[in-house]
């Protein structure tokens, strides 16, 4: 795999980057540092994680996976050397009381303070690229569809930008980065940080997948203009995409107990869960299987060759899912088959988004 470049930050990486936030839940210590070890071997030069992390978020895993990962590379001597390592602060609370106390906002000093902390926990001196997990502001997010102006705003976008500012200046952190965005975040972020000389705003990292691609209702341009690469997250759609579920349903008997939305209630509440994209991911399997191809490797093969991810954040609770993911890279899709694939979504739209 041939590196990417992230927006203007001069941060090369993996089209296909190691997510983690099974780590410290699904995964133990020990297969995470199989996982990343292996992740290494392959090419993949870029892992990102969260203090949020584990998920699904509690107060007895937060911060775990930073740990886990802080504790694989003080064993693994030049393997910092070799990553581009990202990392996110999380947002405002959102009912979370573990996250600042349950704090509405997420301030300047609430930003530095997070910093610090997730270095600690992942032992190194700097953060290639920190990211605001999701917006100070009462945006549709996590399956949420609709605006609804709010007068309760929080910390000011340029006030958050001084605070990445005085990490970057620090030395701290090398590249900033945004989550779970909007256009008019993205430009306000970008058109701030021009205005007063503060750090741009490299990548966005948003939900993008066969279920999911709201992504190119106007964001997509956002982010070609303003040179802000996406990183693309739940791209198997926390396994909906992987045809595991088809035959048994989320719940049903047979399905697979320890995978993700089986496991967790908290997961099939959100928009993974919903019964029409159960649906529309059966559609899609059928179409792969049409071709020759399995329900996985449409789905992945459909991220790592659309112009508008720069990395695809894969996230597995093995090394042979890490195997099979890695494989598909270099899949190449005929146009008639992105044809049906446009199809059936004009028919089903996001139904997870």
């Amino acid at each position: 795999m041939k590196t990417v470049s992230l927006g203007t930050s001069g941060l090369n990486v993996s089209p296909i980057c190691l997510g983690t936030m099974t780590f410290g839940e699904q995964v133990d210590e020990a297969l995470a540092f199989d996982i990343m070890d292996r992740a290494l071997e392959r090419g993949i030069n870029f892992f990102d994680t969260a203090e949020m992390y584990a998920v699904p978020p509690r107060a007895e895993t937060f911060n775990a996976t930073e740990r886990i990962i802080g504790n694989w590379l003080s064993q693994r001597p030049g393997a910092r050397q070799k990553l581009v390592l990202a990392t996110k602060v999380a947002g405002p609370s959102r009912g979370m009381p573990w996250i600042r106390g349950g704090s509405p906002d997420l301030t300047a000093a609430d930003i530095i303070a997070a910093c610090h902390g997730s270095l600690q926990r992942l032992k190194t001196d700097v953060i290639d690229l920190y990211q605001i997990h999701w917006p100070v502001r009462s945006v549709p997010m996590f399956g949420g569809q609709y605006y609804q102006p709010r007068e309760e705003e929080g910390t000011p976008i340029h006030a958050q930008l001084e605070a990445l500012s005085t990490l970057v200046k620090a030395g701290k952190v090398r590249a900033v980065g945004l989550s779970n965005e909007t256009p008019y975040g993205v430009h306000e972020f970008v058109r701030l940080a021009e205005q007063h000389g503060l750090p741009r705003v490299a990548t966005v990292q948003n939900g993008y997948s066969l279920l999911n691609r709201s992504v190119e209702n106007a964001l997509d341009e956002t982010l070609h203009r303003l040179n802000v690469s996406l990183l693309a997250y739940s791209p198997l759609s926390f396994g909906l995409l992987t045809g595991k579920y088809d035959d048994t349903g989320l719940t049903g008997p047979g399905a697979p107990a320890q995978a993700r939305l089986a496991k967790f209630e908290s997961s099939r509440k959100q928009r993974w869960g919903r019964p029409q994209a159960l649906v529309a991911a059966k559609r899609y399997h059928a179409l792969a299987h049409a071709y020759g191809l399995s329900p996985t490797q449409l789905a992945l093969a459909f991220c790592y060759t659309q112009w508008r991810v720069a990395s695809t954040i894969i996230g597995v609770t093995s090394v042979a899912q890490l195997d099979e993911n890695v494989n598909v890279w270099g899949t190449a899709l005929p146009a008639e088959l992105l044809q049906q694939v446009d199809a059936i979504r004009w028919e089903m739209r996001d139904p997870a988004m």
